[in-house]
């Protein structure tokens, strides 16, 4: 490492090269997660990672940076806000049992690429700034794709604070951001971690439809929609079902209902511009896709990995919570019923299996 380098004009450049990019803020880290790991023990000794199997066998990888990219020295971390300007509201359309509610991080294009481009930018900018001085820089960039504690990281890095529903929070934006990291072997200076602001609220608490946020920054991943929806491959368990709504790719009940939220700022990133009008869509209309139209719709979103059977499944239970409600009239009831028939001899035992029990709500 050359030693006439001015780390402190790097990380103000970082800083500016990152808003250039798109990124709202950017900051900086240590690596020193050894608190956080220790949660992290505990968390997975209570099972509460469910089948997501992959977080135990990473072991010590996901709290020990440098154990995943040796010689890392700093992270930096930096956020993107999702939320899309032309999107129909959210309780809106959770309030509209026919509508299906897709969370709102996943209306457009998969942020996994976009972070990935916009964060391997930032490297190669401070890779030729440092070119000239032939300094040794190591990095590799993340964008939840690796055992990376990124809410962990972004709050030792100055962006917000852990909320009591376990995402990240800042003052300025609220949580309904992405975060994305560059692990690297620079010394670069650290950012001063924010102070917690949740104080006494507990409304991301008290709204989670299924209780998964046991306590305060608990979360139990086994009742949470998301991941019942997202990364729960198998049957929805029974009593969950009726809880889910018509929630069928995630959900947003305590992002929505949090106050920081009100000063969550809508993306100017056009690639997260709702597409397939998903913002505000009947459910019997995304469940009469095939495999082919959902391969095709979905190119380049995040949906798309769950596959066209989970999706299947999810809508189905939807479809079954809106046969339940009372206020639906018959021709609507008729639709509904009709839509489910049509998939009840569904190549897929899983897709059967939640249909026969979406038909069966109509005589609850």
């Amino acid at each position: 490492m050359t030693a006439d380098i001015d780390f402190d004009a790097l990380a103000a450049d970082i800083g500016r090269w990152g808003k250039e990019l798109g990124f709202q803020e950017t900051g900086i880290s240590d690596t020193e997660l050894t608190a956080e790991e220790n949660y992290l023990q505990q968390w997975l000794g209570k099972g509460f990672h469910g089948e997501m199997d992959y977080m135990a066998r990473h072991g010590t990888a996901r709290s020990r940076p440098d154990e995943l990219v040796a010689g890392t020295m700093r992270v930096i971390s930096a956020r993107l806000n999702y939320q899309p300007p032309e999107a129909r509201d959210s309780w809106q359309v959770m309030e509209d049992s026919e509508a299906a509610f897709i969370s709102r991080y996943a209306l457009g294009r998969d942020y996994h690429k976009v972070l990935r481009n916009k964060l391997q930018a930032l490297a190669d900018r401070i890779e030729q700034r440092l070119a000239e001085q032939h300094t040794d820089f190591r990095y590799r960039v993340f964008t939840d794709s690796a055992p990376v504690m990124e809410v962990a990281l972004a709050r030792k890095a100055g962006l917000g604070w852990r909320g009591k529903h376990t995402l990240l929070l800042s003052r300025d934006a609220g949580s309904m951001f992405f975060l994305g990291e560059i692990y690297t072997n620079l010394p670069l200076p650290v950012d001063d971690a924010t102070g917690e602001h949740c104080g006494t609220c507990r409304k991301c608490i008290d709204i989670c439809p299924t209780q998964a946020i046991v306590a305060p920054y608990l979360l139990d991943a086994r009742r949470c929609i998301s991941y019942l929806t997202i990364e729960h491959r198998g049957s929805i368990p029974l009593e969950l079902r009726p809880l889910l709504g018509n929630r069928i790719y995630g959900c947003d009940d305590c992002q929505l209902i949090c106050p920081w939220n009100k000063y969550a700022v809508r993306t100017e990133e056009a690639d997260f511009s709702v597409r397939n009008g998903l913002d505000d869509v009947a459910l019997i209309d995304l469940f009469s896709w095939t495999e082919a139209d959902f391969s095709e719709k979905l190119a380049g979103s995040a949906i798309r990995r769950i596959g066209h059977a989970q999706w299947l499944r999810n809508i189905a239970v939807s479809l079954g919570n809106a046969l339940a409600q009372n206020a639906i009239d018959q021709p609507a009831r008729e639709q509904l019923r009709t839509a489910l028939l049509s998939r009840s001899n569904h190549e897929s035992a899983l897709v059967r299996e939640h249909v026969q029990w979406a038909l069966a709500q109509e005589a609850r």
